[in-house]
């Protein structure tokens, strides 16, 4: 069976590593502060101005003065501090963030990816995805390996407006883990009882 989007967010906090700093973006990424391993310590800031986000909390827990980038409502923790959103880009912009799990619309053979907006849609903001992809140290993408419509999101070139170029390192979908690698893309793992061949026939880039 392909991972849900619990199992994709809890295969991508094993990526984290101890004394990490990582920023998660809007959608499954924010799944993944449930999943950090408890014998490493990863501080998880948000572009909104948090740094030491805890996981979601239990209803009788919320605080609606605590919230993500996404505008959901997050616990804080004994270390938690709080700046404005200046000083918080600072921190991404300064190479401060070693790694920043995002959400992907398309995502290209070459690393590309598009995540902000789709033409003729209403955007509120480009919001911080295009700093993220500048300023840190490795960026990893969640998505589902196709639309809604069942088209490609893995695609041999991005066809929505850019985030960043050449900017993603291995992408989690919910068929396998891939690494952008010279040529194309690399199966890195497989996801229960799915088959190269259905990956295969799902994905528009290259797989080397």
């Amino acid at each position: 069976m392909p991972w849900d989007r619990n199992q994709m967010a809890e295969r991508a906090a094993q990526e984290l590593e101890d004394g990490w700093y990582v920023n998660l973006g809007i959608g499954i990424p924010t799944l993944v502060s449930n999943y950090i391993p408890n014998d490493i310590e990863v501080t998880l800031q948000s572009e909104n101005g948090m740094l030491g986000m805890g996981p979601f909390p239990l209803e009788e827990d919320l605080d609606p003065d605590l919230i993500n980038a996404g505008k959901q409502t997050i616990s804080e923790l004994p270390h938690t501090s709080y700046f404005d959103s200046a000083t918080s880009f600072g921190m991404i912009r300064g190479g401060k963030i070693a790694m920043a799990i995002l959400g992907a619309m398309e995502v290209a053979e070459n690393g590309d990816l598009a995540n902000w907006m789709i033409p003729g849609k209403l955007v509120k903001g480009m919001g911080g995805a295009m700093d993220l992809v500048a300023g840190v140290g490795r960026v990893l993408v969640i998505t589902d390996h196709t639309s809604k419509h069942g088209e490609p999101k893995l695609l041999a070139k991005c066809t929505l407006p850019l985030t960043g170029a050449g900017v993603v390192d291995r992408i989690i979908t919910n068929l396998g883990v891939f690494d952008v690698v010279e040529g194309g893309l690399k199966i890195v793992e497989i996801a229960p009882d799915v088959t190269e061949e259905e990956i295969r026939a799902s994905t528009e880039a290259a797989l080397v």
